[in-house]
């Protein structure tokens, strides 16, 4: 039997089977990591926006991995079947994921924006996405921002035409939407307005309002069988799905809103025009928080 000179080599020794050897791997791996980190932040510094924008996609596409490594362990645990690799995985995927999170936090304190961004609940990876993603020199309103971002109602994209919008940073909005949404989100401010804005939809959903936005679905979109969803259109309403969109969107657009505000100010610019909610609501002026 050759000599086991290191972890690899008794990997390849003994098939990639031995439980004692997986059981070695998450040690030693983390050892690996402590020994990466203490130049993973320095390096950090030195990313630049196409690097970030990697990591960012990168760190979300490991996060689903780790998740579905996650529904096989608790599978294959049910009917008793080994599974060590998959957890052996599984573990190295939180791992990567959280020094990823570490040089993107690391980057994206660097940069003012980003900073405010993660000082009103926006997770670091998330503050690291917009920052690579909006280019505030190509963004002189906000109007800007929300079409790069998919959320101008105007854009259609057509089939075998190029997508109008970039559908990374659609997807990094998803998130920040879903975030204000969920309970328990760190920016209570946000959130709030979220269940506002939510409560108003709702109202305005029960009294009719939306009856072209109903019938326009049932004209333009496949709603097969006699599902809850065309029930509620024929009806001239929103399911609660749309209605809960609708709110999500407007707290993310709001958001976006602040966020150019705030990113102009800090460059010692001032905005064209405060969209705090003049646009979106047609009220009064919502000013950032912790600004």
């Amino acid at each position: 039997m050759p000599e086991r000179t290191d972890l690899a080599d008794r990997i390849a020794v003994f098939g990639g089977t031995s439980r004692s050897l997986l059981q070695e791997i998450p040690n030693e791996a983390a050892a690996a990591s402590r020994r990466l980190s203490r130049d993973l932040l320095s390096a950090a510094a030195t990313l630049t926006v196409k690097e970030a924008r990697y990591l960012v996609n990168a760190y979300f596409a490991m996060q689903e991995g780790r998740a579905a490594a996650g529904n096989q362990i608790r599978a294959l645990s049910q009917t008793d079947q080994p599974h060590a690799v998959i957890a052996w995985l599984h573990s190295q995927n939180a791992t990567v994921e959280k020094q990823i999170m570490r040089a993107l936090d690391a980057w994206s304190d660097s940069i003012p924006i980003a900073h405010w961004a993660k000082g009103v609940g926006i997770a670091p990876v998330i503050a690291a996405g917009l920052s690579a993603h909006i280019d505030m020199g190509r963004c002189p309103t906000v109007g800007h921002i929300w079409r790069f971002a998919g959320l101008d109602p105007t854009q259609e994209r057509q089939k075998g035409t190029r997508c109008p919008w970039n559908a990374d940073l659609k997807a990094l909005c998803s998130k920040i939407g879903e975030s204000f949404e969920r309970p328990g989100n760190d920016s209570d401010f946000y959130r709030r307005l979220y269940l506002q804005r939510q409560a108003q939809e709702a109202a305005a959903n029960d009294a009719g309002k939306f009856v072209e936005q109903a019938q326009r679905k049932l004209e333009h979109f496949k709603l097969t069988g006699n599902t809850d969803a065309r029930t509620s259109y024929s009806l001239g309403k929103l399911p609660p799905t749309h209605v809960h969109a609708r709110a999500r969107r407007w707290v993310v657009k709001l958001f976006l809103s602040h966020y150019h505000e705030v990113a102009l100010r800090l460059a010692g610019q001032a905005p064209v025009k405060p969209f705090g909610t003049a646009i979106l609501s047609g009220t009064h002026y919502i000013a950032p928080p912790n600004f």
